[in-house]
């Protein structure tokens, strides 16, 4: 519980920002299977009530984590190209200038799932397209070489992430832009993630301690943690299931 001692020390003003997948719910074979661990959703909604703020922040569509983790949480989805509001009932919220480019996200997925090689699954996300290749890893060069010819061709930024490459607008959102939304007022900020794509948010966390508020940056390892991941936390936990632990151990305590 020392690691999040920060966010006890008045909960009124502390805020606790998770990721999703990899952190909350473990990393499968098949994207669409995955689901947070109900431990750490049962969690997280306690927090909820406790803490100024609870939020997960995750490359998934809002609407997909709305699906598993319900009313009363604030979802960032699509590294900040969509939020759910914690009493918004569901109703998904996108970034405006993100629309003109829904078409041309559609028109790079139908041309992915025309040409993937077997084994290579294609994540539409509305506003943003996965190819993963977890399950056939020979085809990585393909992946990513798909995704530079169409990053090139269509104006869409390509990201790496753990056995994948995402295709998304070229807007400046990231995880650090949804996390410096999220955290502005607080005095604690704690940060649960798992890969590359949170770094951005683990730069705002060191620029509000360089400030003076109390933050942890927590990382979920792995065999697939990049180095630069690794050298940004402050501590590393096991697993999932390490978060759902701490997560109801820190909510035990908030009763």
């Amino acid at each position: 519980m020392d690691l999040l001692a920060p966010l006890l020390a008045d909960p009124a003003v502390a805020c606790l920002l998770c990721d999703c997948d990899g952190t909350l719910a473990p990393i499968v074979d098949d994207p669409a299977t995955a689901a947070p661990l109900p431990a750490s959703v049962t969690a997280l909604h306690h927090l909820a009530g406790r803490l100024g703020r609870v939020a997960v922040v995750s490359g998934r569509p809002a609407a997909w984590l709305h699906d598993r983790f319900g009313d009363g949480l604030v979802l960032s989805g699509l590294y900040g190209l969509e939020r759910v509001e914690a009493d918004g009932a569901g109703e998904v919220v996108e970034l405006p200038e993100a629309e003109p480019w829904r078409q041309v996200v559609a028109e790079v997925a139908e041309r992915a799932e025309a040409a993937a090689p077997a084994g290579v699954g294609v994540e539409r996300k509305g506003l943003s397209v996965t190819l993963h290749f977890r399950t056939a890893p020979e085809h990585r060069s393909w992946a990513e070489g798909f995704a530079a010819d169409e990053a090139e061709g269509t104006g869409l930024e390509r990201h790496g992430a753990k056995a994948s490459v995402e295709l998304r607008p070229p807007l400046p959102v990231d995880k650090g832009t949804a996390a410096r939304q999220l955290v502005e007022g607080f005095t604690a900020v704690a940060y649960l993630g798992d890969d590359a794509g949170d770094l951005p948010a683990f730069s705002v966390l060191d620029e509000l301690a360089a400030g003076g508020v109390a933050t942890v940056k927590l990382v979920v390892d792995s065999a697939e943690l990049a180095d630069e991941v690794r050298a940004a936390a402050d501590a590393l936990l096991d697993g999932p299931d390490d978060v759902a632990d701490l997560l109801s151990r820190l909510a035990s305590s908030l009763r």
